[in-house]
C-alpha cells in the first residue's frame, strides 16, 4: 500500500491546492490534484474538491484512506449520501421510505439500506447504521445516522442543540408572515397526534415559521423546530388551519404533488468527535415548488 502523507494543521490562511503543495513537497503535484478531483482530501473531516477552497488557521487537512462514499452518492433506494466519515453519515431520504423497519416492511428502510451499504455485501460484517432520529415515511430530507454506538449516544445527547429547518407547502395562509406555533401534543396514539390542553399526557411543542411565498390558495413556509415531537410540524400547521398539502391524515384537502409537501432542508450541528461545525442544505424538491 502506498503510504499517505500525514495530516497537517494550517498555520497560515490560503487556498487549498497551494497549501497542499507546500505541506506535502515530496508528493507529485499530479497525485495531489487527483486526490482533490476525486474528493479524497478532507478539511476538518469533510471532503473538498475545490482547488481554491479557503483554508483558515487551525484547519486540519488530510487524505481520506478508508472507503467512504463520494458526496451525493445515490443508493438503490433513492437514499443519497451527503457526508460520511468514520463516525457518522448524513443522508437525504426520499419521500415514501421508512426510517426504520416495521413489522409490515422490514427491509425497504433507510436503516436497512445504509447497513447493507456499510457491510459491503459481507454478511459476516457486524458494522451497522445506528438510528439517531427519524423522519416520517412521507417526509423527505436530511437525516443523521451514527456508525458506532458511542457516536449515536453523543449525537442524541446533543440533539436539542441541532439546528433543524424544514420547508413545506401548506393549504391556506398563516395569520402572519412570521411567528411561533406553541401547543401541547398528546402522542399516546403514535399514528395520530392531537393538540390537547396541557396535562401529564402532553408534551409542549414550539415551531417557528416564516412565509417564503404565497399564492391564492397555498403558502410556502420555512419552519425551524425548537422542540422535536412526533408529527410536530404537521399537527401544529393543521391546528393553525393550514395543513401540509398531501397530509390527508391531518385534514389536507389537496394532494397535488402525490406526496406530503414537507422536506427537511437544513441541519447544523457539532461533530461529536472533531467538534467541527457541520452544515448541510438540501434543496426543496422541484415538484413541491411547482405547487406555488
Amino acid at each position: 500500500m502506498i503510504p499517505m502523507p500525514k495530516p497537517f494543521q494550517v498555520q497560515k490562511p490560503g487556498p487549498l491546492l497551494s497549501s497542499l503543495f507546500d505541506a506535502w513537497p515530496k508528493e507529485k503535484k499530479k497525485q495531489i490534484r487527483t486526490w482533490l478531483k476525486f474528493q479524497a482530501i478532507n478539511v476538518n473531516g469533510q471532503p473538498v474538491s475545490q482547488f481554491d477552497h479557503p483554508l483558515k488557521t487551525g484547519d486540519t487537512v488530510s487524505v481520506r484512506t478508508d472507503r467512504h462514499a463520494v458526496p451525493k452518492t445515490r443508493l438503490s433506494s433513492g437514499l443519497q449520501i451527503y457526508f460520511e466519515d468514520a463516525h457518522l453519515l448524513v443522508v437525504e431520504k426520499p419521500a415514501g421510505l421508512l426510517s426504520i423497519a416495521s413489522p409490515a416492511e422490514p427491509e425497504r428502510t433507510a436503516y436497512f439500506q445504509l447497513t447493507d451499504y456499510l457491510r459491503h455485501k459481507n454478511p459476516r460484517s457486524r458494522q451497522r447504521a445506528w438510528i439517531v432520529h427519524r423522519l416520517d415515511r412521507e417526509t423527505s430530507g436530511l437525516m443523521v445516522f451514527a456508525k458506532t454506538a458511542p457516536t449515536k449516544e453523543a449525537l442524541q445527547s446533543q440533539w436539542d442543540t441541532f439546528e433543524k429547518t424544514y420547508q413545506a407547502v401548506v393549504e391556506g395562509h398563516l395569520p402572519k408572515t412570521s411567528g411561533t406555533l406553541r401547543s401541547d401534543l398528546d402522542e399516546s396514539n403514535p399514528h395520530h397526534v392531537t393538540v390537547r390542553p396541557k396535562s401529564e399526557r402532553t408534551r409542549h411543542a414550539i415551531t417557528h415559521y416564516r412565509v417564503l411565498k404565497s399564492s391564492p390558495h397555498r403558502s410556502w413556509v420555512e419552519l425551524t423546530l425548537e422542540t422535536g415531537r412526533r408529527h410536530q410540524i404537521r399537527v401544529q400547521l393543521a391546528d393553525a388551519g393550514c395543513p401540509v398539502v398531501g397530509d390527508e391524515k391531518y385534514g389536507a384537502k389537496t394532494d397535488s404533488a402525490g406526496r406530503l409537501a414537507l422536506h427537511a432542508c437544513f441541519l447544523r450541528f457539532r461533530h461529536p468527535a472533531t467538534k467541527a461545525e457541520l452544515r448541510f442544505t438540501s434543496p426543496f424538491p422541484k415538484p413541491l415548488l411547482r405547487l406555488i
